[in-house]
């Protein structure tokens, strides 16, 4: 099991939280100016990169506030959890990249 630190309560068991998707997507400024192609794109693309990710968390059993972590893809490690429209903290050293690593 994986303790989820919450900035609201603390860490907690993972049972507890349900995962948002990637955290700091912006929203359309102009939604009725989009095309099928950009809702496409605003709607299901996301990044999937090998390192460190920006998520949204919902600690549903919980304090029920959505919040924002940084993980480690590969490792599942959480390196940092901040409130919701927060902006992102720097997570130190560590891998953000892994270019050249074989799967």
């Amino acid at each position: 099991m994986l303790l989820i630190d919450c900035p609201h309560c603390g860490p907690r068991n993972e049972v507890e939280y349900a995962y948002g998707g990637q955290a700091h997507v912006a929203r359309p400024e102009d939604p009725y100016a989009l095309d099928d192609r950009e809702w496409a794109e605003y709607l299901f693309y996301r990044d999937n990169p090998r390192g460190d990710y920006a998520e949204r968390w919902h600690h549903t059993g919980g304090c029920r506030k959505w919040f924002n972590a940084i993980r480690d893809t590969a490792t599942y490690e959480f390196r940092a959890t901040y409130p919701a429209g927060s902006a992102r903290p720097a997570t130190g050293p560590g891998p953000t990249s892994h270019e050249g690593v074989q799967p």
